[in-house]
């Protein structure tokens, strides 16, 4: 049971779902894969809402399904980001099965074994299940329910205290973690806490009973159909038994040459344009609405696909 998403976790997760299905997302079903993404055709002209990802923060995972790209987050874990970009370039991903899947639930990879029970050679890390807000973490809140504040770093949702409690704490910042919603990408592990390797899995829908308990390295950014087209396990663990789909070939992006490279343009969450689309959302969800209801536009500029 080695570098999984516990089953303890697992078992939660599906309790929960079948004691609420995911009612508050009304996420649809998963979409039948395009050769294309919806984002990298004639993307509008760039302007001053729009930030551009750093190639060195954009992932680019190739897969028998379709291109997928994450936006990483150095700012919330920092070593897990280290790692996804060091295995990246060597090649290791390159091939490797989506060897659990999990309908409602997400997707997970990076076992060079294809069972579950492989890691890398490196060492295991330390968990980054939360971090460390300061006054200059770009941060940008939607919502402030009583005592916290939900907004977005860069693409990725997370939870913080209020700026108003950076003076009282010893080193100037509050408390913050990430949201597991659809896209969000964690780290899987073992029980112990500070065993994840190379392993990851990608949501295909929001998980909240995961927060603060795997470590969040980014965020699908483009690609979230791909992700929920990938072949589900039909057993209860996920497991794929056969022809799983599989990673082709996965690279962040500032190891390829510049003419070869996806860019990637992300509605910044502090414009007027999303602020206008928080409030439609709002409305219309009323007292269910969430984070996980908000998902950044994206602008892709991609070779790969003319």
């Amino acid at each position: 049971m080695r570098h999984r998403i516990s089953m303890k976790a697992l078992m939660g997760a599906l309790a929960m779902a079948m004691a609420a299905p995911v009612a508050a997302q009304e996420v649809p079903p998963p979409a039948q894969p395009a050769e294309v993404p919806p984002a990298a055709v004639n993307p509008p002209p760039p302007s001053q809402d729009w930030r551009l990802v750093a190639p060195e923060n954009l992932l680019i995972i190739d897969t028998t399904k379709g291109r997928i790209l994450v936006e990483l987050a150095p700012a919330i874990a920092p070593l897990h980001v280290e790692r996804i970009r060091l295995l990246s370039g060597l090649g290791f991903y390159d091939g490797l099965a989506w060897h659990r899947v999990i309908d409602w639930f997400m997707a997970q990879t990076g076992d060079p074994l294809g069972t579950g029970d492989g890691q890398s050679a490196y060492p295991d890390l330390a968990g980054e299940f939360t971090f460390r807000r300061g006054p200059d973490m770009d941060f940008t809140p939607v919502a402030a329910p009583m005592g916290a504040l939900l907004g977005f770093v860069g693409s990725l949702p997370v939870q913080t205290q209020p700026a108003e409690l950076m003076p009282r704490t010893s080193d100037g910042k509050v408390h913050g973690w990430a949201i597991y919603c659809p896209g969000v990408a964690g780290m899987a592990r073992d029980e112990d806490p500070d065993t994840a390797n190379s392993q990851f899995f990608l949501m295909r829908q929001a998980y909240p009973s995961l927060d603060k308990r795997y470590t969040v390295w980014g965020r699908v950014i483009v690609g979230l159909d791909v992700v929920r087209a990938l072949r589900v396990g039909e057993e209860p663990s996920g497991i794929v038994p056969a022809e799983p789909d599989r990673m082709l070939r996965v690279r962040v992006a500032s190891d390829l040459p510049v003419e070869s490279r996806p860019t990637a343009r992300v509605l910044d969450a502090g414009s007027p344009i999303f602020a206008t689309t928080i409030e439609s959302v709002r409305l219309h969800r009323g007292a269910d609405f969430s984070i996980c209801d908000l998902e950044l536009p994206v602008q892709v500029s991609d070779p790969a696909f003319g």
